[in-house]
């Protein structure tokens, strides 16, 4: 397939800096809402053990881990000591955090490893509901200087593709611009920080 390279321009780089700013920084809903447009639904965390059902006390560590569902991507938080027995068919990742007490302002469960691997797996993801959510993720990890913006190309089709790294590799990575507006933006970084950042 052809392609027709084109060089970064200060334009992409803000209208990236741009769009995840005007969805990034949002408070998660109290509440999981069906996303619009083809969206995937994020299941709330419940704070009790999904093997067990057993609560998890505030202090105590545990695992969460994001699966994939037929209608969309589920958090579940396991117990260490049942973490052996759960069975991770369509998990697509999963990191070890520890419950908040109430008290405790939200906190960002997940650690730059995490998203990026999570980031790598949806890489040959053809759902435009998944790629959508892969370019968000694309967008924070760039304002966090962990992907690495380094030019674009046009394909024959007309798909708009960016071409990065993470910092300290060399690997090319090829992420999909799928043209979101701010709404779009601001539903998919919901999505995000129902699964990584929600108060449980």
């Amino acid at each position: 397939m052809s392609t027709v390279a084109r060089k970064k321009t200060k334009e992409q780089q803000d209208a990236a800096a741009e769009a995840e700013a005007s969805g990034g920084g949002g408070a998660a809903p109290a509440k999981t809402q069906a996303a619009a447009g083809g969206g995937y639904d994020v299941a709330r965390p419940l704070g009790k053990c999904h093997v067990t059902g057993q609560p998890i006390a505030p202090g105590e560590k545990f695992m969460a881990a994001l699966r994939e569902t037929p209608t969309g991507f589920e958090r579940v938080d396991v117990c260490l000591d049942a973490w052996p027995q759960f069975d991770r068919t369509d998990v697509v990742a999963f990191w070890q955090a520890t419950m908040p007490h109430q008290e405790q302002k939200k906190k960002l469960f997940v650690d730059d490893e995490v998203l990026c691997d999570l980031f790598e797996r949806l890489k040959d993801t053809e759902e435009p509901a998944k790629l959508n959510f892969r370019f968000v993720l694309g967008l924070i990890l760039m304002r966090k200087k962990m992907l690495i913006y380094d030019t674009s190309r046009v394909e024959a089709d007309g798909r708009d593709i960016w071409v990065l790294h993470f910092k300290g590799r060399e690997d090319k990575l090829d992420l999909l611009n799928p043209k979101l507006d701010e709404a779009q933006v601001a539903e998919v970084s919901q999505q995000l920080g129902q699964i990584l950042n929600e108060e449980l």
